[in-house]
């Protein structure tokens, strides 16, 4: 974003601002110096239940974070709306991540750990995390396919986006990767005309259900299907620890 940030050595008072990051403060062991979350924070449910919440990610109340007094918030330049952040950073030490992949997943963790005093933990869930995906058994041959995340209208995720880098890792080419926009939207004719082998509707952000797919079908009806997990495609901090497993389970379905 062009600018610097000074951080406090190591910060006491955290808000987080991304439900993924969130999880992995949990995880670095920050405990009690996470002092705010957002409504979208859901991981672990013991933070979601007990932690003060500012907001959403896309609507950050200003006065709650004032409340928690922080001397340092986490967000995401995806997540979080420019607005926000602007306004916070006028009063507050902001560190925005930018993650498109994963490497750059990684790159986050470990600088998250090295700044909040738990670089030992980070850099041994990066490892681990490496080490997960060097088990995955991509889909072989590689399929078109497209990701659904909304419904009215129809969104799917596109190029220079984490998800996509999530789909060519399991062997999965996005139909959508040359066209305009991280999230483009389309048409149940220009999906179809697009013509992908899997369509896959996630379970974040919009809900999709049987009923969904059964609409998408009707267009699509040679193409195989899945209700997944969204977390497991989007998410970029310690979930990234299972994904690998939840890939294979997909993957292994596709290929009986």
């Amino acid at each position: 974003m062009g600018r610097s940030v000074q951080i406090p050595d190591p910060p006491q008072r955290i808000i987080s601002l991304v439900p993924s990051q969130t999880e992995l403060l949990h995880d670095l062991g920050l405990g009690e110096r996470v002092v705010g979350i957002t409504r979208f924070c859901v991981h672990p449910e013991e933070w979601f239940r007990t932690k003060p919440r500012v907001g959403g990610t896309k609507k950050v109340d200003i006065e709650k974070v004032r409340a928690l007094k922080p001397d340092l918030i986490i967000g995401n330049k995806e997540e979080n709306e420019r607005k926000d952040i602007e306004q916070l950073e006028k009063e507050y030490p902001v560190w925005m991540s930018d993650v498109r992949d994963l490497e750059g997943a990684l790159d986050m963790i470990l600088r998250i750990g090295e700044f909040t005093g738990s670089a030992e933990r980070a850099v041994g869930i990066s490892a681990s995390i490496k080490a997960s995906f060097r088990t995955l058994r991509p889909l072989r041959p590689v399929k078109r396919a497209a990701y659904l995340i909304w419904r009215d209208p129809w969104m799917a995720a596109g190029r220079d986006t984490f998800i996509q880098d999530m789909l060519g890792r399991i062997g999965l080419t996005n139909v959508f990767a040359a066209w305009d926009g991280r999230y483009p939207q389309f048409s149940a004719e220009e999906l179809r005309k697009a013509a992908p082998a899997i369509v896959l509707l996630a379970s974040e952000p919009f809900p999709f259900k049987d009923a969904h797919v059964t609409e998408v079908r009707a267009f699509l009806p040679e193409a195989t299907f899945a209700i997944v997990d969204g977390e497991a495609f989007s998410w970029y901090g310690s979930r990234l620890l299972h994904a690998p497993a939840y890939f294979n389970g997909l993957v292994a379905g596709w290929t009986v």
